[in-house]
């Protein structure tokens, strides 16, 4: 996962290909708590708080990150709880952008 975190999110073209499926399950052995969709076209996590100030904090925190990376995913926002989906629209499917975010999202919890 260090090499995740050390990582930067880069622009791809359309003609990119997604990751196939055995990339796509090596790299999720990198970010505990993801699961690959069942078509492998996205990642997603649910994370757990203890209240809604913890969600929002956890939602600013990321925010920061997608922004900085400039790779923003689907959020589900409730009271005590963040979905969060990624995927690589403009190529259709998963690359490294979304397993570099997962891991920098994993990491806001390890830095309580």
């Amino acid at each position: 996962m260090n090499d995740l975190l050390a990582a930067h999110c880069q622009r791809y073209s359309k003609d990119t290909l997604p990751l196939d499926k055995a990339k796509s399950t090596a790299l999720l052995n990198d970010i505990p708590g993801w699961e690959i969709s069942t078509d492998g076209n996205s990642i997603s996590r649910s994370f757990q708080f203890k209240d809604y100030y913890q969600t929002i904090a956890f939602v600013n925190a990321t925010a920061w990150i997608s922004h900085e990376e400039d790779h923003h995913p689907e959020l589900s926002v409730s009271y005590n709880q963040c979905a969060v989906v990624f995927s690589t629209h403009s190529i259709g499917g998963l690359s490294l952008n979304d397993f570099i975010c997962a891991a920098k999202f994993n990491a806001v919890l390890w830095q309580k």
